[in-house]
């Protein structure tokens, strides 16, 4: 991997318009509250006391990018990489566990709702946007410095009538109702600096997640295969979708992508999953009978039909 880019970081760009709103809203609660006297319920004054209104804002990694043969990466300040764009090809998926992602296409037609929660280098969030035009594709990312990122390195769009980045934790995405049954992909991403698994790994997030899914959904998650999270994340996933998931077989440094499916089971034939892969790949240029290898490998070799 080559040196890092030197570049004005991402988080301090975004941080700057931050710290500038966060003064002038403070200048102006000033103004707002000065010569307001609260007190406790005994009559102590409260006039020197700190008033916490919200939660303090996380500390994130710096974001951080290198470039070798024609890909430029995504770090948080590690040599993890956290998303990868091939320069001159820009809405192509460069990083084979990340077109593993797509894998739901297989079994859906496009859906009204995709969703990805975690950004990244927004390689999934700029595929489904350019490609996948009857979807309205929506990102949740928590740090504002990789959504600059996405915008400045990685050519993500900015919001459109079909694109929508969220700036929030997904923990309280996949817990809002106003999402509860409406999403038909879901496409889980989410680590941070020290990649050791999952940010949100939790039982009670992964029924959440379903919770999310329209009547007939899927979720694919990227996971590490040969990291003690994959076996509790597993556990999790079965427990929360009734154990209607299945792990692709590993790709690059561990990654290993499950697919959790939601709504009435599933009875098809190889064959058709076949023809299916086929499309895929002559209009989206995806490896989708590579996946279909996979799950038969998953599932313990060749079979006639896919149940789950």
């Amino acid at each position: 991997m080559t040196e890092l880019i030197k570049r004005a970081s991402a988080e301090a760009r975004a941080f700057r318009k931050s710290r500038r709103d966060d003064d002038s809203a403070s200048k102006q609660k000033i103004s707002r509250t000065k010569g307001t006297k609260k007190r406790f319920a005994d009559g102590a004054d409260l006039d020197d006391a700190p008033v916490i209104e919200a939660p303090r804002k996380p500390r994130f990694a710096p974001v951080t990018f290198s470039e070798e043969s024609g890909v430029r990466y995504l770090h948080f300040g590690t040599e993890w990489v956290q998303g990868a764009m091939r320069i001159n090809k820009p809405h192509h998926i460069e990083l084979e566990y990340a077109q593993q992602m797509m894998a739901w296409l297989l079994f859906l037609e496009t859906p009204k709702r995709v969703v990805q929660l975690g950004l990244g280098a927004a390689a999934l969030t700029k595929f489904a946007h350019r490609f996948l035009k009857r979807a309205h594709v929506e990102a949740v990312e928590l740090n504002p410095a990789v959504v600059v990122a996405a915008r400045t390195m990685f050519e993500l769009p900015h919001d459109d009538a079909r694109l929508t980045v969220h700036e929030t934790d997904a923990w309280d995405f996949v817990n809002d109702r106003a999402n509860h049954g409406t999403i038909g992909a879901l496409q889980i991403d989410l680590y941070d600096a020290t990649a050791r698994g999952p940010v949100h790994d939790t039982l009670a997030f992964y029924r959440a997640v379903r919770a999310c899914l329209a009547d007939a959904g899927i979720v694919t998650i990227n996971l590490f295969g040969d990291h003690p999270s994959f076996v509790r994340n597993m556990k999790h996933l079965n427990a929360a979708f009734d154990n209607r998931v299945i792990a692709l077989p590993e790709v690059h440094e561990g990654n290993r992508v499950a697919l959790a499916f939601s709504g009435p089971a599933l009875d098809v034939p190889f064959a058709t999953l076949q023809q299916r892969a086929k499309l895929i790949e002559e209009k989206l240029g995806l490896p989708a009978r590579k996946w279909l290898k996979g799950l038969e490998a998953s599932l313990g070799g060749k079979r006639a039909r896919f149940t789950i």
